[in-house]
């Protein structure tokens, strides 16, 4: 994602002050479906997949990384420098799963630590099946 710190070109997005979640692919896309079957499916903001890295992040609203304590995710702020949200993948080997403009500005951090709980306890128990 781009970020900056002033916005001079008024045709280019808002900068939106956000923190960034991220998790391994496999449990984001399983935290992305949760959420898109919960009683808000259009409650899911921006999610970034970065193929390189094998993650998803999921923006949420600034200032959730100083409480953020979900095991297999870690949340990183922007102290207060925002992310300018673009529809183009801001990196070769990523590309949105869910774009900004076809989403809320953000997840809600609390609904979403619901969703990787129970997308951790959905991996496990197939995980043993096998």
């Amino acid at each position: 994602m781009e970020t900056s710190q002033s916005n001079n070109d008024s045709s280019a997005s808002p900068v939106v002050a956000c923190d960034l979640v991220t998790v391994p692919t496999r449990h984001g896309l399983e935290a992305v479906d949760i959420l898109r079957r919960g009683p808000a499916p259009d409650g899911v903001g921006p999610v970034l997949h970065d193929d390189g890295d094998d993650t998803l992040g999921f923006v949420v609203p600034a200032g959730t990384a100083a409480a953020w304590d979900v095991p297999g995710s870690t949340c990183t702020g922007t102290d207060g420098r925002g992310l300018r949200l673009v529809p183009e993948p801001p990196d070769r080997g990523s590309d949105w799963l869910v774009p900004p403009g076809e989403a809320d500005l953000a997840t809600d951090p609390a609904v979403l630590r619901r969703a990787l709980g129970e997308a951790a306890r959905l991996i496990e128990a197939a995980d043993s099946c096998r």
